[in-house]
């Protein structure tokens, strides 16, 4: 594996999994390029928006309770830190536990890029602690500590001497990498490296690494029928919670993107097996998830007897819905994991998907295996479907959604979908990462698209009387026409 535990920063997905931010071209040849190791990155020479892995990293931290995060950097850099408290304290209240996580920036300025600013850092550290109390310090990099060479590592040694918690440095620098999903290894890193201790003894538990936990209910019932009890993580847990990870029977995530470094950790450093199939999202891959994890914790006869239980339940419930959802047409864009595997779900229910736009593409996995979903999709899916990389890239998806027009277009990112309305396309915002989970989920992802595409008054009163920037021209183009013809 790629995993180096021994340092203190993570590598970037570039240098780790080979991935890119701009492709376009199909699902055959983006595979092919992938395993004979030819697949290149492709600059774009006009960029619309993207997003900072210091953010992915810095706001999964966050969302672990009583810890207190700084981010070494400018003020604006820490902008998003109160929509990221009030957001986790929604989610902490929702379960009904108490949620102080503090999330500061060191403000840094002129002078500090000029003559450096650790004895700064320092105070404010020890400040924290004296302040607050938290159970864990983490101290995250920023573009400019990173660009100016803030030797933020020496200072967290230092303290770490001189305060009762663990102190864990975060090297999230926004310029290493043009994925913004390398924060979440970034923050898995800290994670292993300062916070996990070595197992004590097994536990009848399974780690589960989602976003938000909204179908942690469900889950913990799904779990029962196997007399097992899932542990989800980061929202709402604990230092101490963390720090016995490797205690856990198997690791799983509800998504590939986000548990891959923290899974194959634990399966490299303590044994802890990480199921690597693909997401449990729709039927084809609840069904594979479960089986999976009923071979790895030998209850394979509880997996087949629930699984034959709930088929027997929903599958005639869904086949309904099939009826009236074949023939419709559907783009996507969304974050690498979910853009490829909500496709597999939508095929399932017999929608035709005619593009598929990710944010970015990982040539491989941490256990340097092609991601399972695409295996999947290349030995399932005769067809060839239609591909982009586009790191979220509006004007791109805009004229994909003109050319094709689509009867829905679905993403994991409500700044696209706003625009995909704005041009007269219904659009469906997937921000629950749970909307396609299991049979339930995917009876009702089913339900949900058909609200969303029969009543269309909205997306057309708004269309007509909005004058979007992109002119006739832009639409003409194809939607690669600002990625560079030669890769770097």
């Amino acid at each position: 594996m790629s995993i180096n535990l021994t340092v203190t920063a993570a590598g970037t997905r570039e240098t780790r999994l080979g991935s890119i931010t701009g492709y376009s071209g199909d699902l055959h040849d983006l595979i092919n390029q992938s395993k004979c190791g030819t697949l290149q990155e492709k600059e774009r020479c006009f960029s619309q928006s993207s997003s900072c892995d210091a953010g992915c990293a810095l706001n999964q931290l966050a969302s672990i309770i009583d810890v207190a995060v700084i981010n070494h950097a400018p003020s604006g850099c820490t902008a998003g830190a109160s929509t990221t408290i009030v957001h986790h304290t929604q989610l902490a209240a929702k379960r009904g536990v108490e949620y102080n996580t503090v999330f500061l920036g060191t403000d840094m300025d002129e002078a500090d890029t000029i003559f450096g600013a650790t004895e700064g850092l320092r105070e404010i550290i020890i400040e924290t602690y004296n302040r607050y109390k938290p159970k864990a310090i983490f101290v995250g990099t920023s573009c400019v500590s990173g660009i100016i060479g803030e030797d933020v590592d020496s200072v967290v040694a230092e303290l770490s001497s001189e305060l009762p918690i663990p102190l864990v440095p975060v090297h999230c620098e926004g310029f290493k990498s043009r994925v913004w999903a390398s924060g979440f290894d970034a923050a898995d890193h800290a994670v292993l490296t300062g916070i996990v201790k070595p197992p004590q003894q097994k536990k009848n538990v399974i780690n589960f690494k989602n976003f938000n936990e909204s179908a942690r209910k469900e889950i913990i019932q799904i779990f029962a029928n196997f007399g097992v009890e899932p542990f989800f993580f980061y929202a709402n847990s604990t230092v101490e919670e963390l720090s016995h990870l490797p205690e856990a029977l198997a690791t799983v995530s509800i998504c590939g993107t986000l548990g891959t470094y923290l899974g194959n950790g634990l399966e490299q450093e303590y044994g802890v097996p990480y199921v690597k199939t693909i997401n449990p999202l729709g039927i084809a891959g609840f069904e594979i998830w479960l089986r999976e994890i009923g071979r790895v914790i030998h209850k394979q006869e509880e997996a087949e007897a629930y699984i034959e239980r709930e088929r027997a339940f929903y599958l005639p419930k869904i086949e309904e819905v099939k009826k009236e959802l074949k023939g419709l047409r559907a783009v996507l864009g969304m974050g690498a994991s979910f853009a490829f595997q909500v496709s597999r779900v939508l095929q399932e229910l017999g929608i035709e998907v005619v593009w598929v736009a990710s944010w970015h593409y990982d040539t491989k996995y941490d256990d340097n295996e092609l991601p399972p979903y695409l295996d999947y999709l290349l030995k399932e899916n005769p067809g060839n479907l239609k591909v982009s990389v586009s790191d979220q890239q509006n004007f791109e998806i805009l004229n994909i959604l003109n050319t094709y027009k689509p009867d829905i277009y679905l993403a994991r990112h409500p700044g696209t979908t706003v625009w995909a309305i704005k041009q007269g396309t219904a659009a469906l915002f997937l921000g629950d990462e749970y909307k396609t989970f299991g049979y339930r989920g995917t009876l009702d992802f089913a339900n949900t698209i058909l609200d969303t595409i029969r009543n269309r008054s909205f997306e057309k009163n708004l269309a007509a009387r909005i004058t979007l920037p992109y002119s006739d021209w832009w639409y003409q183009q194809d939607n690669a026409t600002f990625l560079k013809a030669e890769a770097k």
